[in-house]
């Protein structure tokens, strides 16, 4: 049994060179240096003043029936949609954004202080309305009306743009020259070049609107006793971009 074990040993011991040789390609190929990049983000912001503002406006009513909340609701809502279509705006920008119909219970305490059980006292009906004012010197009047009429909860507005893609444009090109200014303070503290790109690629393909304020009023309808302030839109873009270092 011991000569065909050294047989078999030896016949390993010659394969070993023919296989190191066939890997040395792929050796090598891993050897070789990678080439040499730099990485930075860029962040591009540009400002416009905003054509549009987005309204959140809700009916709350209560009653002691769920039928006699929901009738109130729904007069106060009817009133506010028809000021709402009389100022000018157009089906497509109103929209209901949420509707709950909510028991509304007690919690009496008895004389030796234990919680009684919870007692049924009414109902809460919500209504919210989105509003898309494309006016925005009817703004303050709408909601001075709107509340006039029974809208009694939300008042939360959003300055932003029907057509925000030329003022994005120009913050995703602002974004890209920013990305090229940290590559070169980059490469020249390392005294080194930059060379093509790469990779080139945007972190928020939908940037959304950040509200700036500022100390200019807006123009307001004569008979608005809502004050409202505009101030600009602001849009952030942030890019990634990998330059090659000249070698």
């Amino acid at each position: 049994m011991l000569p065909n074990t050294r047989t078999i040993a030896f016949s390993l011991l010659l394969g070993l060179p023919a296989a190191t040789a066939m890997g040395l390609p792929a050796l090598a190929a891993d050897s070789q240096q990678r080439e040499a990049v730099i990485s930075v983000s860029g962040e591009g912001q540009a400002s416009v003043a905003p054509d549009m503002a987005v309204l959140n406006l809700s009916v709350v009513k209560q009653a002691k029936t769920a039928r006699e909340a929901l009738d109130e609701n729904n007069k106060a809502m009817s009133d506010v949609l028809a000021a709402l279509k009389k100022a000018g705006i157009a089906e497509r920008d109103l929209q209901t954004s949420g509707f709950s119909v909510q028991p509304q219970f007690s919690f009496p305490q008895s004389n030796d202080g234990q919680q009684q059980p919870p007692q049924l006292v009414g109902y809460q009906v919500s209504n919210s309305l989105s509003v898309r004012v494309r006016d925005l010197s009817k703004l303050g009047a709408i909601l001075d009306e709107a509340v006039t009429l029974g809208v009694n909860q939300g008042g939360d507005i959003q300055f932003t743009n029907d057509k925000p893609q030329a003022v994005m444009e120009e913050a995703r090109k602002n974004a890209v020259a920013d990305a090229i200014k940290k590559a070169k303070t980059l490469a020249a503290a390392a005294d080194v070049k930059i060379g093509r790109v790469i990779e080139i690629s945007e972190t928020s393909p939908r940037p959304q609107p950040v509200p700036v304020l500022r100390t200019a009023m807006m123009k307001e309808a004569a008979d608005s006793a809502v004050p409202i302030q505009g101030g600009e839109t602001s849009y952030n873009v942030t890019v990634n971009v990998t330059f090659s270092i000249a070698q």
